[in-house]
């Protein structure tokens, strides 16, 4: 008998055709009929619906602005309503705990954050802040594409006037549903939080539509390494600054050295350190040459024999928009940007060009 959680949509998935794989504790559908190819290129050509549902869902009182941002680097104070911001748990030793997003509502603090570190992320929470509550009867689901405005105008006609990082909460046949203009694709699309009971009708109405097909695990992990965006655990870990991950845009102003409320936050010395100083790893994109992928793990050296280990490529695999093998990786600052890495895959160095990121350039609306 599994011990795996059932999605509330499981038997919609499994009806479409889904192959599930254990994640985050969740049997989660990793790939329908049409296989991961076909629906990572249809998500980038119309629009693609994602069960996220295993994500956490973490509701705060609207005055707990102040105390959460003794865990982030980020400025929840000056978050506007019907707005949300991306953000960082990070450690005293300045790692990352995990990464969230942050909407400010008209009664609340809205958190999603990822799954494998829910039950990590809210006790972390309910340490430093009052009336935490996780939101245990909603499933989460995301539709992105460039066809998804249309698609969910259908449902929604009011997300037509949304713009990348709005939050609104809509209401639909007498129930609200929940609606962020983002996602984790490097697409323009929504987020959507709908009550349990619901989340079958909802899903059921938009893969109606011709241009929706459900997207499992499989191309979402292609879709997001393409647009260069992180996944806890392999590119960002407490072993890994905010700084090495390249997110010092995350930092916000007013939490930065000379801000009005610099620092305050855990890891605070090394991480604005790092700002002002540089890191000791960088991220990097890579070009693999051939077609064989670098997966996570796989070590980058500098020289095709012999040679030093340099870094460790963190996520990758083949990027179907881009028709090529793609990684990310973290490497000591002291390799040159123009410098070949060489990535050993089953005991054969494989040479490597480092490329700016993202690999796909994003199509948010702004």
């Amino acid at each position: 008998m599994s011990d795996l959680k059932q999605l509330p949509l499981h038997a919609l998935h499994a009806a479409h055709g889904a192959k599930f794989v254990p994640f985050a504790g969740y049997d989660m559908p990793v790939q329908y009929a049409a296989g991961v190819m076909t629906e990572h290129k249809h998500t980038r050509d119309k629009a693609g619906l994602f069960d996220v549902s295993h994500m956490g869902q973490v509701l705060l009182p609207p005055s707990a602005d102040a105390a959460l941002e003794t865990l982030v680097p980020v400025d929840v104070i000056g978050l506007k309503e019907g707005r949300q911001r991306y953000g960082l748990f990070t450690s005293p030793a300045g790692g990352v705990l995990d990464d969230l997003m942050i909407a400010r509502r008209a009664g609340d603090l809205f958190l999603v954050v990822n799954a494998a570190r829910r039950a990590h992320d809210i006790a972390h929470l309910q340490k430093a802040i009052d009336g935490v509550e996780e939101v245990t009867d909603r499933a989460l689901l995301a539709l992105q594409g460039p066809a998804a405005e249309a698609a969910l105008s259908r449902l929604l006609p009011e997300v037509a006037a949304m713009r990348f990082m709005d939050v609104a909460e809509l209401g639909w046949r007498g129930m609200a549903l929940w609606v962020s203009r983002s996602g984790y694709t490097g697409e323009d699309g929504f987020e959507i939080s709908v009550p349990a009971a619901a989340a079958e009708d909802v899903a059921a109405e938009l893969l109606a539509m011709e241009d929706v097909l459900p997207i499992g695990l499989g191309a979402r992990d292609s879709l997001r390494l393409e647009a260069g965006l992180h996944l806890y655990g392999q590119d960002l870990a407490e072993d890994i600054s905010p700084i090495e991950a390249g997110l010092t845009w995350a930092i916000n102003k007013v939490r930065r050295k000379g801000g009005a409320r610099e620092g305050g936050f855990p890891g605070a010395d090394r991480i604005l350190t790092e700002m002002d100083t540089g890191a000791p790893r960088r991220r990097v994109g890579l070009r693999p040459e051939g077609r064989a992928p670098m997966r996570a793990g796989v070590p980058l050296f500098d020289a095709p024999e012999g040679g030093a280990q340099v870094g460790l490529v963190t996520s990758g695999g083949f990027g179907p928009s881009i028709g090529a093998p793609i990684a990310m990786g973290l490497v000591d600052s002291a390799v040159a940007p123009d410098a070949t890495l060489y990535g050993e895959v089953r005991g054969k160095r494989l040479p490597g060009a480092q490329t700016g990121l993202p690999f796909y350039k994003p199509t948010y609306k702004r």
